[in-house]
């Protein structure tokens, strides 16, 4: 069962596939309890809800066996840290620049689902895709897929650490594989790199001082100390992923909705600043980007062109200085007088 399992999920276009147990992560409450308690997850709420849930996969489905984890590539075709030195463009995060992942992730593993419950009728499953209370990390490296490294992301020495995971939670007794462990040895380029330290120590995460966390989960406006340091990046950060050595092994992307838009390689900043709420969910219509809607994502531009240093641009921001948002405004506002003292 367990190889034809492997087999199948490749078919399924899956690069990789492993199985661990709901309970094999038993370090994994703790560590939410303490980076809940230190504050580190800003305004993600939701992570404090669900805290049980999310420490305790067993807790999640009491029935539950056996936890399928998968990974699937989204290796970008071109250097995603080009981008940052073209001051007047904006830099999307290379697993939004087409596709949202959960529709296509999800899809694949209903159909693996579907193939494990015709092989065992009697079989029960869940699947989940990012969305749901587990810590797909923590599980993932329990499952032998790869080790959370000191930039907290999955990676894996046949991988490198551009890949999505998804989990399959079922009633089947499968046999565990062996976990994973550390290969980071003593390479910090990913703490390194990172534009707002966002690392107070390795495998360790300040989500309130992370870009793309200000940029997509935090709501209004960002600290004043720390919007110089966002650059052009307007929705998400690729940085201490593109650095990883280890993606010298990464795969290709064989899925096609993973491939890069033209139009969001590199984007104009005047033209994202210009966009109303009705254009805005035109363009991006099926992207992981509209789930932030036009207000927080326009923000996002005004803090790109503030520090873009490049004059012509001031009067595109001084159009938002009256925005109907305050957030927008408000980044408007400081975009002009950055520019203003250049």
């Amino acid at each position: 069962m367990k190889d034809q399992l492997i087999a199948q999920a490749q078919v399924e276009g899956f690069a990789k596939c492993r199985v661990t147990r709901p309970d094999a992560v038993p370090q994994a409450a703790g560590r939410l309890a303490a980076f809940l308690a230190d504050g580190r997850h800003g305004q993600m709420g939701w992570m404090a809800e669900r805290a049980d849930w999310r420490g305790d996969p067993a807790a999640l489905w009491p029935q539950a066996r056996s936890v399928i984890m998968l990974a699937e590539p989204y290796t970008p075709e071109h250097d995603p840290l080009a981008v940052l030195d073209q001051r007047d463009r904006g830099a999307i995060s290379v697993y939004a620049q087409n596709r949202d992942y959960h529709d296509v992730v999800k899809k694949r593993l209903k159909r693996l689902g579907r193939w494990l419950i015709e092989q065992a009728p009697d079989a029960q499953i869940k699947v989940f895709v990012d969305t749901a209370p587990v810590m797909e990390k923590p599980l993932g490296q329990a499952a032998g897929l790869g080790w959370q490294g000191k930039h907290t992301n999955l990676l894996a020495r046949d991988l490198g650490n551009w890949f999505f995971l998804g989990a399959i939670f079922t009633t089947l007794d499968i046999e565990p594989d062996q976990p994973e462990h550390d290969h980071c040895g003593s390479c910090t380029a990913c703490l390194d790199i990172c534009p707002t330290q966002a690392f107070p120590a390795p495998f360790q995460l300040d989500a309130r001082r992370c870009i793309s966390y200000l940029t997509i989960e935090h709501h209004g406006p960002v600290a004043e100390e720390l919007r110089a340091r966002l650059g052009n990046r307007i929705y998400g950060c690729d940085d201490c992923l593109a650095v990883c050595p280890w993606n010298k092994f990464a795969q290709s992307a064989r899925e096609a909705r993973y491939h890069a838009r033209d139009d969001l390689k590199a984007p104009e900043l005047a033209q994202l600043a210009a966009l109303d709420d009705a254009a805005f969910r035109a363009m991006f219509a099926g992207s992981p980007i509209k789930r932030i809607g036009r207000n927080r994502f326009v923000r996002n531009v005004l803090y790109a062109i503030g520090n873009s240093g490049n004059a012509a641009l001031r009067v595109v921001a001084a159009r938002l200085q009256d925005d109907a948002d305050a957030t927008v405004a408000d980044a408007a506002r400081w975009a002009v007088g950055r520019l203003g003292q250049e």
